[in-house]
This record gives structure tokens, C-alpha cells and sequence, in this order.
């Protein structure tokens, strides 16, 4: 038996040295780029330096070949080298700036076929950041020009009730009403999702807020998380097509005709696609303010990206506007190129084919920037560092001419995009202001 026993024994070790021997780790490597100031921020000509770290399962590897760049956001570097990386974070010497500004950091490695990649961006006295656009003398005509024909247009507002899209608390409804259209007496039509909080009291007024999309072309939801907490939402499209169909089609919009509207008619400030989406905005309010469940004067916009430049300009132009909430804008200091520093998305000048007289000066009208300097609306602001598609250069450029009470929160390694933690600061600033349950 004490035989037996030790056989077992034997085969059971061999066949679990077995199976270990058969067990493989995957995992990610990560590469961590940080400059050495905690706030990312440094003063003009104070060098900067850059610590990379490659891990494995958030241990550091040695051995690995990855290649870095440093310069300008947007502009060619002014560094390249290459290193082998070490048990020890690697230290990037990058310079500096003499003049306000970004420098970033890239890292790249490859490894097994794929393509690793890390950056970090260091700020030079971005609160000194002055836009390279300028503000057209006509500026003020001319959107006066636009309300006033939009004025003249009934707002001839539709309403479908969504069931499947609407919740115990919020009913939701796709709406639509008439827009001015790029042809003269050919009116367009704006669409979207219209969410309204149910309440026991027919008589009950809520606030409401406009949310203006990011890029694309795509269908929408709805703005439910505001509307759960008590406030009126409308998200809109500015496509001019329904916002409920299914996706195919907005792919082939986004492929074909619509593939590259963002620069569609620059040569003529009064054929630019965005004349009319920006007065479709003001449209929008028109429709919220024409509610029976808005209270009347608590009216806030809100939106990122694309959705953050048109958000800017909406309030600008409209007094009705008691906040805003901006999130990665887009479309602010596009001129940057021009002046050898990034310029905004949808960074048309960073090409030489589109540098015409006509096209820089459309952009004029349709720049953040100048619509920023008439803000008389709080604003509350949030971006990061890191972004590579509205460069924070472009965005501070925006920011820095607001006069009216603003907020800015950074969340300094986000690229494009929102962190949970900002979308709640965003929301709970909107909800607070709205609701007269803050000042700030």
C-alpha cells in the first residue's frame, strides 16, 4: 500500500509539473510618458524632462528598442532619437519653449507585431496664449443678418414619441423644426432627441439644456443623465437628416456626401457649411423656449469637440443662454497654422492647398475664438493636455479671450475625449446653476 501510495504521488507531481510547463502569460505592455513638474506646466525657456516607463504587467522590461520625438504639438519635432529601454524609467531632456505653448512627447515601440504607443505634453505658460485669428469688422452684421432670416421662418416644430428610447422618469420624443437652408427660400430642417422629466404635476417647469454634437454623422439617444435629474434635454444633429434611422445609413453619408463637410463651402463665408448649422442651434432654443414644461429662463448649452466650438458660438449669439459647458472645443484658432504653432480642427490650414485669401478669411466667422470674446455666459471649460485632435494650444487660445466668469478643470493626460470624473463635475455644474442651487 505504502508503495501504491507513492506512485500516486509521483504521477500526480509529473503531471502537475506538466500542466504548468503547458501555461503561457499574455499581456500589454504600456508605455508611460511624464514630465517632471506635477502640474505639467512650466515657465518660458525652463527645460523640461520626460520620464518614459515600458512595462509588462505593470512591471518595468528591459531590453525593448522604442524610438521618441519631442517638438511643438502639431509641427515637426525637433528631436528623434532611439534607446533600449532599462529597469529603470528612461529621461528625456526635450528643451523648451521661448514662446507660450505645448512640447510634446511621443514614444513608440513595437513588439510582436503590434505597435505600442505613449505621449505626454508639457504646457509653457499657456495662460499667455493669444489667438492668431482676428475678429472681422462685419462680424456682428453679419450674424445679425443670419437671426434676422431665421426669424423669418416659422418654427413649424414636429414631435414622435419614442417609448423604446424613454425611461420610468424621462419621456423622450424625436423632434424636428424648420432651419434656414444654404439655398435661399429653401429651408432646412434640424432634428433630434427631446427628453422631458414625467412628473405627477401637469404644471411643473423644468430647465433645459442644448447639447450640440462632436463630428460625425450618426443617430443620437438623447441626453437622458441631465434629464433623469430633473432638466429638460435636446440633443441635435446638424445634418439637416433624422437622427433615428438606421446605422448604415449614416456611414455612407460619412463616407460619401458627407465625408468631408467640415470644410465644404470655406471659400464663401455665406455658403460655409456651419452658417447654417450654427443658426440651426439658435433654432434649437427657439424650440426648447417654445415648450410648455420650460420654466422660461433657465437655458444652458453644452457639447464637446465639434459640439464644444458650437457651443461657444450658440451662447455667444444668444442672450438667452444662462451657462455653457465646453469640453475639448474644436474649431478655435484655426489660423494657427499660418502663424507655425497648431491650429484647431478641423485643421484645414494645416494643408497648403487651403491656404487661400477666401478660406482664411471665412474661418474668421467661424472661429471659436471670436465668438469666445462675446461670451457673457458663465463658462465652465474642461480639457486636457494630451489631446491630438482639438491641440490644447488652439483651445487655450479660446478660453484665454473669455471675459465673461469661467471655469477651467484639466484633466492634464486625457487625450480627446472625457473622463467619468469630468462628465460629473460637468453635469453637477449645469444641474447646480440651473436650479439656482450655486453661484459659481
Amino acid at each position: 500500500m505504502k508503495e501504491f501510495n507513492i506512485i500516486i504521488l509521483i504521477v500526480f507531481l509529473l503531471t502537475g509539473a506538466g500542466v504548468r510547463a503547458q501555461e503561457e502569460s499574455v499581456g500589454n505592455y504600456k508605455i508611460g510618458v511624464a514630465p517632471d513638474r506635477s502640474d505639467w506646466t512650466y515657465q518660458l525657456n525652463e527645460p523640461v524632462r520626460f520620464t518614459v516607463a515600458v512595462t509588462l504587467n505593470n512591471r518595468p522590461v528591459a531590453g525593448l528598442p522604442v524610438k521618441y520625438s519631442c517638438g511643438q504639438e502639431q509641427m515637426p519635432p525637433s528631436l528623434v532619437r532611439t534607446a533600449t529601454t532599462t529597469d529603470q524609467s528612461l529621461t528625456i531632456e526635450a528643451g523648451t519653449l521661448k514662446e507660450p505653448g505645448f512640447l510634446r512627447c511621443i514614444v513608440t515601440m513595437s513588439k510582436d507585431g503590434r505597435t505600442y504607443r505613449g505621449l505626454a505634453t508639457a504646457g509653457f505658460r499657456p495662460d499667455l496664449i493669444e489667438p492668431t485669428t482676428t475678429d472681422p469688422p462685419d462680424f456682428d452684421e453679419f450674424w445679425a443678418a443670419g437671426r434676422a432670416e431665421l426669424a423669418k421662418l416659422p418654427l413649424d416644430a414636429k414631435m414622435e414619441p419614442l417609448p423604446s428610447y424613454s425611461t420610468p422618469t424621462v419621456d423622450v420624443y424625436h423632434v424636428s423644426f424648420q432651419n434656414v437652408g444654404r439655398i435661399a427660400n429653401a429651408p432646412s430642417r434640424i432634428y433630434g432627441i427631446l427628453a422631458i422629466p414625467k412628473s405627477s404635476n401637469p404644471n411643473q417647469k423644468f430647465p433645459a439644456v442644448l447639447h450640440v454634437p462632436g463630428a460625425g454623422v450618426r443617430p443620437y439617444r438623447g441626453s437622458l443623465a441631465l434629464a433623469e435629474r430633473g432638466i429638460i434635454t435636446l440633443q441635435i444633429g446638424i445634418h439637416g437628416i433624422p437622427v433615428t434611422l438606421d446605422p448604415a445609413v449614416y456611414a455612407d453619408l460619412a463616407a460619401g456626401a458627407l465625408k468631408m463637410y467640415m470644410v465644404d463651402g470655406l471659400d464663401d463665408k455665406n455658403d460655409f457649411y456651419f452658417r447654417r448649422v450654427i443658426l440651426g442651434c439658435l433654432r434649437a432654443n427657439d424650440f426648447l423656449m417654445s415648450l410648455p414644461q420650460f420654466d422660461g429662463k433657465n437655458l444652458a448649452v453644452m457639447g464637446g469637440s465639434q459640439g464644444g466650438g458650437l457651443s461657444v458660438m450658440t451662447a455667444a449669439l444668444d442672450r438667452r443662454v444662462k451657462r455653457l459647458a465646453v469640453w475639448i472645443p474644436a474649431m478655435a484658432d484655426m489660423t494657427g497654422y499660418l502663424h507655425g504653432r497648431a491650429g484647431g480642427w478641423s485643421h484645414a490650414f494645416k494643408y497648403e492647398k487651403n491656404r487661400t485669401p477666401a478660406k482664411i478669411e471665412t474661418s474668421k466667422y467661424y472661429d471659436t475664438v471670436n465668438f469666445a470674446r462675446r461670451l457673457r455666459a458663465p463658462v465652465f471649460y474642461t480639457f486636457g493636455y494630451n489631446d491630438e485632435t482639438c491641440p490644447p494650444t488652439s483651445m487655450f487660445a479660446a478660453y484665454n479671450t473669455i471675459t465673461a466668469p469661467k471655469k477651467l478643470v484639466l484633466a492634464l493626460e486625457t487625450g480627446h475625449g472625457l473622463t467619468n470624473e469630468q462628465t460629473d463635475r460637468i453635469n453637477a455644474w449645469l444641474e447646480n446653476g440651473l436650479k439656482g442651487k450655486s453661484s459659481e
